[in-house]
């Protein structure tokens, strides 16, 4: 039986939250678990939609993690 462990370089996460503030808090706990993966942030894109049936804004963002 073989065991190959391979270093994750790049992870790309995509969030979305109604409200800006929880969006902030998930982002913050993605950091969080990626820094054990010895992942830090590279870049953030954000985006803001209006969701005409539920009459909401929809807040979404994507988190780009690299390698220290």
């Amino acid at each position: 039986m073989e065991i190959s462990l391979d270093i994750i370089k790049d992870k790309v996460e995509c969030l979305q939250a109604y409200d800006f503030n929880e969006l902030e808090r998930t982002i913050e706990d993605r950091i969080g678990i990626n820094k054990a993966l010895m992942l830090r942030v590279k870049q953030v894109q954000h985006q803001v939609t209006y969701h005409p049936i539920l009459n909401k804004m929809l807040y979404s963002a994507v988190v780009h993690f690299t390698v220290d």
